[in-house]
C-alpha cells in the first residue's frame, strides 16, 4: 500500500507567521496534534503539540548555588522580585510568539508514492507521530501512526 492510500489530503495548515495562542487554538478546535506550517505554498516546517508544551519548561537548579552574606539576605528578595517580573513576562509572552519561532525544521517528509511501511519505519526511527507528505516541497497531505493502522485495518475512511 501507498503513502498516498493511506495519507489525509489537504491537510490543516498554519503560516509561519501565526501566533502561538492561534495555531494552539486550531489545534485544539480540529483535535489535532500537529500542524504543518507554510511560507506562502512552500513547506517550511512542523509544530506539535510537544513543542508547544516545551515552551512551558523550566530549568532546573542552578549550578551556581550560592549561600548569601547578611549584606545579600537584603538584596535577595530584590532580585527574586525581578526574576518573577522576568518570569510573568516571558509566560505572557509565549502566546504571542510567531509560531516560526517554535516549529521543528527541517521537516521530515515522505514521498505520496513511497510505501507504507517506509513511512512507519521513518516515523519509529525518528520518534515521531506524523510526516508531511511532499512533492517538490509543496504539501499534498499528512499521514499520522493512526492512519497507517487504520489503513492495515480497512478502516481508514470509517
Amino acid at each position: 500500500m501507498l503513502v498516498r492510500d493511506a495519507m489525509t489530503i489537504d491537510p490543516v495548515t498554519c503560516k509561519a507567521g501565526d501566533s502561538i495562542a492561534d495555531v494552539a487554538g486550531v489545534m485544539r478546535s480540529r483535535k489535532i496534534g500537529g500542524i504543518p506550517i507554510l511560507e506562502g505554498d512552500f513547506l517550511v516546517g512542523i509544530v506539535t503539540e510537544t513543542d508547544i508544551i516545551q515552551l512551558l519548561m523550566t530549568k532546573g537548579p542552578s549550578d551556581d548555588l550560592w549561600l548569601p552574606s547578611p549584606l545579600e539576605i537584603i538584596e535577595l528578595p530584590v532580585r527574586e522580585f525581578i526574576n518573577w517580573e522576568h518570569t510573568k513576562k516571558a509566560l505572557t509572552d509565549i502566546r504571542q510568539k510567531k509560531i516560526a519561532d517554535i516549529m521543528s525544521k527541517p521537516v521530515i517528509t515522505i514521498s505520496p508514492d513511497d510505501d507504507i511501511e517506509t513511512a512507519a519505519q521513518r516515523m519509529l526511527e525518528k520518534k515521531i507521530d506524523r510526516l508531511c507528505v511532499t512533492e517538490q516541497n509543496r504539501l499534498v497531505g499528512i499521514i499520522t501512526r493512526e492512519d497507517i493502522v487504520w489503513s492495515l485495518a480497512g478502516e481508514k475512511d470509517a
